[in-house]
This record gives structure tokens, C-alpha cells and sequence, in this order.
């Protein structure tokens, strides 16, 4: 999570148009013993789903070092098996940005019908996916958006905003149903840099303003699981008392979680960040992780759908255009002890 710029991490697609409907999402453990992630793949069904012109996909993401990448890679390879118009050709992922743009150049010379990439920078991706564009080979931009508008012909991802607001909300109300007047809030990021976190920030902070609250304190964690102990760890030991917990990151939660439990802290409540099925399952279990907001790989089943349309000249049955639109957007969902059982079963493992 260095060199390439995440654009993602949180769950749902937020409309019918697709029929996506399902769930999942972020940044993870390494641990080689993390069962694979199940994929979440929309049934056949309705006027899009009928079999047309055959047509091949050709599909790029980076290398699946954590559960939100290869739940995205899964669910892209499930939702293709889906259509028996549909050849797809994946190449090898990579987290290397030179190897990523090969592997797409290959993609371009191969003829296929459509592109769907997620880049591991949009920047630096954003030349190649032009070229695929100009050679008449729409692009499916997956997350990590290219700057450049004329770099692909629709982009699909989360909202990282949306996430702030969500968890943001869920923690006001859960502060003013408790009666706290002055509650120390500490906020877990990903990458500080990165506009995604920035954007999670900023939605968040908006949220508990309009509640009346702000963050106390905030740290990045990198998006890993040891960065996320180190940091809770140290913010644990910062503050004596806190009230609320929001952490971007359900796989860096893993962290935070362990780091909480081994200080033996419950005084205080958490919202995780893309719902995860081991969140999903925390909370499940009633300790201190009460909620998670989503922000789902799901998104690469979508794309595939609208990666396909697009190749056969098709729209939303659903829509009046013609033509599948420029962008989709997901929604972020708030999971809690309410409605987890829905969920779990469209969770990712971290």
C-alpha cells in the first residue's frame, strides 16, 4: 500500500441498477492462513442478463495481498462465469506499476472487447488506460480513478466521504443515547496522505459536527494489521478514557481489536470501516466493535456486468438511456448487532 495509490476500503452497492445488491471490503492481514474470501456474485435474471453478442473482458488489479484485493479479484472471475457470452482474460496481478502497464499493454494487443482496471495508481495508470481508450477498447475504471476522464469510458467505486458520514453518525447518535457531553472520540486512519482517507476524515468530522462532537485525536495506520496495533496501542496509552473509536480499516482492525484486548479496555465503543466478515463477526459476538460501515468489492462483480454491456451495446434495462452511464457510485452501508446476520454471509475474510 506504498507506491500504489488505494482508492477503496468500506460496502454495497447502492442502487438496483445492476443488481449487485452484495457486499464486502479494505485492507488486510498477510497471514497465509486467512481463509480465501467468498465471492459475491449477482444471479443471472432480467433483461440484461439474457445472452448477446459474445464478447471478452480483459481484467487487471493489483496483486491480492490482502483481503479487499482478492475479494475484488474473486468476485470479477465469479460474476464472469455468470455469462456464457462472456470469455474473460485476466492477467497476472502485480503490485509492481511498470509490470501493471505491461500486463494492460498485453490486454490492448490481445483486441479484447472491454477493460475492466483497477490501477494500482490511477496517475501513473492513466496513460495506459488512454491508450486502451484510443484504440477503441472501452475502460471499466474500478476504484482507484484515472485523472483523466477521456482514460475510460465509466468508473465504478466506493464513496470514501460517504464512509465518514456514516460512521460519524452512527457514533453522534450512539454518544447522545448514552448522555456523553464531552466525549473523547479517537479516529484510526489508513494512509494520511491518501484523498481516500482524507475524504473519510472529512466525512466523519462533518458528521460530529452536526452532532456537536469532534475527533479528539486521529493516526494513521498504514492499512496493515501490525501498523494498526502499534497505533491503537498507542493511542490506548495516550488516553486513559475514551468514548468512541472509528478505525477506516476492518483488515488493520484485526490490529486495533488486538491491541484493545490486550490492554483489557471496553469503557469505550468502535465502528470499523469496510465489513469484513471477522468484523462482521466481532460484532456478532457484542464486545467493543458495535458497527462497521462498508465500502464493498463487490464493485468488480458490477463492473463486470457494466464491462459487458458496454462491449455489446447495451444500457441498464432498468434506465431510460440507451447507454450505460459515466459513473456509479456505491453507498455505504452501517452494519451492526441488527442486521449482521443479513450480512455476514457477503462479508470478506481479513
Amino acid at each position: 500500500m506504498t507506491a500504489r495509490t488505494p482508492s477503496r476500503r468500506g460496502i454495497l452497492f447502492g442502487g438496483a441498477m445492476i443488481g449487485a445488491g452484495t457486499l464486502a471490503a479494505a485492507c488486510t492481514s498477510n497471514d497465509e492462513k486467512d481463509p480465501a474470501p467468498a465471492a459475491n456474485i449477482s444471479a443471472a435474471g432480467g433483461d440484461n442478463d439474457k445472452p448477446g453478442k459474445k464478447v471478452t473482458l480483459g481484467f487487471s488489479a493489483p496483486a491480492a495481498d490482502h483481503g479487499w484485493i482478492a475479494a475484488i479479484a474473486k468476485n470479477a472471475q465469479a460474476q464472469a462465469k455468470q455469462y456464457s457470452d462472456v470469455t474473460f482474460k485476466a492477467v497476472e496481478p502485480t503490485n509492481d506499476i511498470n509490470q501493471q502497464i505491461s500486463a494492460v499493454e498485453s490486454l490492448i494487443s490481445a483486441k479484447v472487447d472491454a477493460l475492466v482496471l483497477l490501477p494500482n495508481d490511477g496517475g501513473q495508470l492513466n496513460q495506459v488506460a488512454r491508450k486502451a481508450m484510443d484504440a477503441g477498447i472501452p475502460v471499466v475504471n474500478l476504484d482507484r480513478v484515472f485523472p483523466d476522464k477521456l482514460s475510460y469510458r465509466n468508473w465504478i467505486g466506493g464513496d470514501n466521504y460517504g464512509m465518514g458520514v456514516a460512521a460519524g453518525n452512527y457514533v453522534g447518535k450512539r454518544l447522545k443515547e448514552k448522555g456523553v457531553a464531552k466525549p473523547v472520540i479517537v479516529e484510526i486512519q489508513g494512509i494520511a496522505t491518501l484523498p481516500l482517507t482524507q475524504d473519510r476524515s472529512k466525512g466523519f468530522a462533518d458528521a460530529l459536527k452536526a452532532h456537536g462532537f469532534t475527533v479528539t485525536a486521529k493516526q494513521d495506520a498504514k492499512f496493515t494489521v501490525e501498523s494498526g496495533n502499534q497505533v491503537a496501542t498507542n493511542l490506548l496509552s495516550a488516553h486513559k478514557k475514551i468514548d468512541a473509536l472509528w478505525n477506516h480499516d476492518d483488515d488493520q482492525g484485526v490490529g486495533v481489536l488486538a491491541a484493545i484486548k490486550q490492554a483489557g479496555r471496553k469503557e469505550f465503543f468502535m465502528v470499523g470501516g469496510a465489513g469484513s466478515a471477522n468484523a462482521m463477526r466481532e460484532i456478532k459476538s457484542g464486545g467493543v466493535l458495535e458497527a462497521t460501515v462498508t465500502y464493498s468489492p463487490t464493485m468488480a462483480g458490477s463492473a463486470i456486468k457494466v464491462a459487458r454491456l458496454i462491449a455489446q451495446g447495451r444500457g441498464f434495462s432498468d434506465l431510460v438511456e440507451q447507454e450505460v452511464p459515466q459513473s456509479i457510485t456505491l453507498a455505504s452501508e452501517t452494519i451492526t448487532k441488527q442486521n449482521v446476520d443479513r450480512y455476514l454471509p457477503l462479508g470478506f475474510e481479513s
